[in-house]
């Protein structure tokens, strides 16, 4: 019977000092919101352009995606319910070509649309009514994580992980199989990160959780099942034999080489 050696729960350290971006980073900073409702739209550009960030506005899916594309902001915010083209399917569209950090507003309060949205590769969700800081904050915690974290290059880089065929390089955001690009969201970099750190360890899904999520994202743990489905699909798209994710069932998963 094979045992399996499992990591020791690792306690939330990080600090919340990160949940501001620096000046200069906020300066470079591009958000895209994309919300039919005028007032709603109107208000979160007013606020972000106060707090530093690039604004650009879109009404509708369908004029959104275009530009989304050809010249991608460094985060998007998302209305889930709009005409034309509603948020669920920009998604969809934007994640065939794009791994753009996406954060979803809606006023449904139904769970559904939470496990519909994060198996398409959503970042976040946050329902309407919402105050603009609790957003501005989410927008932060997503940024931090598409960039690795708080460290920058002058506090060290961090060295890239090579497991066989797999190489991942924290700092570019990049992961390729066998030399084959493969693209990733961040939680699903984040995950693979956390499992290939430790070959042969297996994480719960709470510590895959608590590596891809910040303390204040609250996620069903089987979240987590379907980003491990999808890491799987990409993988299997450049190699059919792709195996390197084992499940233990009620146990969790790891990484084997």
């Amino acid at each position: 019977m094979d045992r399996a050696v499992i990591e020791p729960s690792a306690k939330r350290t990080e600090a919340l000092s990160s949940f501001r971006l620096a000046e200069k980073d906020k300066a470079m900073t591009t958000l895209a919101l994309v919300d039919d409702d005028e007032n709603i739209v109107a208000s979160l550009k007013m606020f972000f352009e106060a707090e530093g960030y690039q604004v650009r506005t879109y009404h509708d899916g369908e004029s959104a995606l275009p530009a989304l594309t050809e010249s991608p902001p460094d985060i998007a915010i998302l209305d889930v319910k709009m005409p034309k083209m509603d948020g669920m399917e920009l998604l969809r569209r934007l994640r065939q070509t794009s791994e753009l950090p996406v954060i979803f507003l809606t006023s449904k309060d139904e769970e559904i649309d939470e496990v519909i949205g994060f198996n398409i590769g959503a970042d976040d969700f946050v329902r309407k009514p919402c105050s603009n800081r609790l957003l501005a904050e989410r927008v932060k915690a997503v940024l931090r994580r598409a960039r690795g974290g708080v460290a920058g290059p002058e506090e060290g880089d961090s060295k890239p992980i090579v497991r066989g065929k797999l190489v991942l390089d924290p700092n570019r955001h990049a992961c390729t199989w066998d030399g084959k690009t493969v693209r990733l969201t961040v939680t699903e970099f984040l995950i693979l990160q956390a499992l290939a750190s430790r070959p042969g360890y297996v994480k719960s899904r709470d510590q895959l959780m608590d590596a891809a999520y910040d303390d204040q994202i609250y996620v069903d743990d089987r979240t987590i099942d379907s980003h491990i489905k999808r890491l799987r699909k990409k993988f299997r798209e450049v190699t059919d034999e792709f195996d390197a994710i084992e499940t233990l069932y009620g146990v969790g998963y790891r990484y084997t080489e």
